[in-house]
């Protein structure tokens, strides 16, 4: 039997000399706000934990994620939890993303001058940085979404545009990728970005593995519409849905039809369609609808004259709301008022809270206004 060829003095060193741990396919850099939200950094991170590895073992083989610092002190989040950073600012390492999660609005303190600068620097060198649920405030604060398209919640638009006079946030989709910035709403929209990062560094079936790990039927696109806003009820068509979304976030200043079909792609005739086939209604009722329902909330949760009402609703005055509430609901405003009013201090009725024994039905629509 032939021995064995020794194997040259070259060759050998060579297998001995020590080889670093390869570069993961996803590495992702966290930077909490102080309260921030936990689903969303939960819902964000585990869809890397569970596509890093078989099964659920979350060993960070394919994708690695870490929580910086700049003080290393633990970050609470909103519910009180409380998450400690695994490594200071000054040690960070090189990063495919920088996701940054927002926390309560209003309640919160400012992100730190050290994670502002450094933010800064990422963005000078073309790291791609994300914001995540209220996220998207702080990264416009810091200037670093000039230019930008920008995801925001349905729930927060309103504070968006009371907070950055000029902007224009998307509030009808889950999730936005605009070049090196990528924004989303909360929620499970994170583990929907995430699965879209994990899909392009490491392949569709394990952003698909993560999801449903999670009990998330597949992967939604960044124009899938936002789930759970009011006034949406029965609309399936997600092109229905994101112009109901729209149509919300627009109240006071209501576009046109044919406004609303240019902002979202298609043609006017394309929308009437889909919302005859969703809905059975016209764009144009719809949005009425969406109208009056919000100025009935107004009428009977607050003070605010039947003027102030209309301004805030889209009507040009009191005497168009006046007309649109009795065409459509058979009552002026003053009357539906005080209706409610009536019925909340009628015997059985909770003093305690107001709120109504049971639920009173709103006046039958007639058949004028549509």
């Amino acid at each position: 039997m032939t021995a064995p060829t020794p194997a040259s003095p070259r060759a050998a060193a060579t297998r001995l000399v020590p080889v670093g741990p390869a570069r993961k396919r996803l590495s992702v850099a966290f930077l909490l706000a102080d309260r921030f939200t936990l689903s969303a950094f939960a819902n964000f991170v585990d869809v890397l934990r569970l596509a890093a590895d078989e099964a659920d073992r979350s060993r960070p083989i394919m994708c690695e994620w870490t929580v910086l610092s700049a003080d290393m002190s633990p970050v609470r989040s909103s519910c009180g939890v409380k998450v400690a950073p695994d490594r200071r600012l000054r040690n960070a390492a090189r990063y495919d993303y920088v996701v940054v999660v927002g926390g309560l609005m209003g309640e919160a303190r400012a992100l730190d001058p050290a994670v502002l600068a450094y933010l800064r620097d990422c963005a000078a060198r073309g790291v791609p940085i994300a914001g995540l649920c209220t996220g998207v405030f702080l990264l416009h604060e810091a200037g670093l979404l000039d230019g930008y398209r920008a995801c925001v919640s349905w729930f927060h638009h309103q504070d968006f545009l009371d907070r950055f006079e000029g902007a224009t946030p998307v509030s009808d989709q889950i999730f936005v990728v605009d070049r090196d910035r990528l924004t989303c709403s909360g929620g499970h929209s994170a583990a929907h970005l995430a699965a879209f990062l994990v899909e392009r560094h490491v392949g569709q079936s394990a952003a698909t593995k993560s999801l449903n790990i999670m009990i998330i039927d597949s992967p939604l696109s960044a124009d899938k519409p936002q789930p759970g806003a009011p006034g949406t009820p029965g609309a399936r068509d997600p092109l229905v849905r994101r112009a109901l979304l729209r149509m919300q976030q627009r109240m006071d200043t209501p576009d046109s039809v044919a406004a609303l079909a240019a902002a979202l792609k298609v043609s006017r005739r394309q929308l009437e369609r889909r919302f005859r086939e969703d809905l059975g209604t016209t764009p144009q009722r719809a949005g009425l609808r969406l109208r009056l329902d919000r100025a009935c909330a107004l009428l009977t949760e607050t003070d605010r004259t039947v003027t102030q009402v209309a301004m805030a609703t889209g009507f040009c005055d009191a005497p168009h709301l006046i007309r649109s509430f009795k065409g459509d609901l058979g009552l002026t405003p003053a009357e539906y008022r005080a209706r409610h009013v009536a019925h909340r201090c009628a015997p059985g009725v909770s003093s305690a809270s107001g709120a109504l024994a049971a639920p009173l039905p709103p006046p039958t629509p007639t058949s004028a206004g549509r």
